[in-house]
C-alpha cells in the first residue's frame, strides 16, 4: 500500500489558528510546524540520504559565500511569506545584506534571496507544486532549487524581476 503524503498533515485540531497562536505553539513545540491561512501542519523528519545531502550542499554553499554579503541558514531558520501568511522552515536559505526580521516575530525572517529543498518521497510533491507556487510570491527570491534525495536529480528555477521562470 502507497503511503506517500503529498502535503504535510495537519497537525492540530482543524481549527483557525491566529499567526500569534501559531507562533506561541511553535515556542514549546518538540518539532517543527508549517503554518499556512490559519492551519498548522507538522513537518516531516528528514532521513539519511536526506541529511547527507544537506550536509554536503550546506558545506559548498558556505565555502563558495565566506566572505561575502550572503550567509547561508539551515532548517532551523523560519521564514515568512507576508504575501501569503506561510511561515516554514526551508532545508537551505541563503540571505543578502543581514537579515530582516518578520514584522510578527523577531525569530522569523523575511526575503531569502535562495531556498533549497531537499525532496523527500514524502514533501517531494508538495515542494514541487503548492509549496513552489507559495515561494513565487516572496519578492526578493532569484533562486528555488530542489535535490531528489532518492535519485540525482537537480531542478533549479531562476526567477527574475518578472516572476518569470527559467530552468
Amino acid at each position: 500500500m502507497d503511503n506517500i503524503v503529498n502535503e504535510p498533515a495537519v497537525a492540530y485540531q482543524k481549527r483557525r489558528y491566529t499567526v500569534e497562536e501559531y507562533l506561541e505553539m511553535e515556542k514549546e513545540a518538540t518539532v517543527k510546524h508549517e503554518y499556512y491561512q490559519g492551519e498548522v501542519f507538522a513537518m516531516s523528519g528528514a532521513g539519511n540520504n536526506h541529511n547527507q545531502i544537506f550536509s554536503n550542499v550546506f558545506v559548498e554553499i558556505g565555502i563558495n559565500l565566506k566572505g561575502k554579503a550572503c550567509s547561508p541558514y539551515g532548517s532551523d531558520m523560519r521564514m515568512n511569506i507576508p504575501e501569503n501568511t506561510l511561515f516554514t522552515y526551508p532545508d537551505i536559505s541563503i540571505y543578502c545584506n543581514g537579515l530582516t526580521p518578520s514584522d510578527v516575530d523577531q525569530e522569523t525572517f523575511i526575503s531569502p534571496i535562495v531556498i533549497i529543498e531537499i525532496l523527500s518521497p514524502s514533501t517531494k510533491n508538495y515542494d514541487r507544486g503548492k509549496k513552489f507556487n507559495l515561494y513565487k510570491d516572496i519578492p526578493s527570491l532569484k533562486e528555488y532549487i530542489m535535490i531528489d534525495s532518492e535519485s540525482v536529480s537537480v531542478e533549479a528555477y531562476y526567477i527574475d524581476e518578472e516572476k518569470k521562470l527559467e530552468t
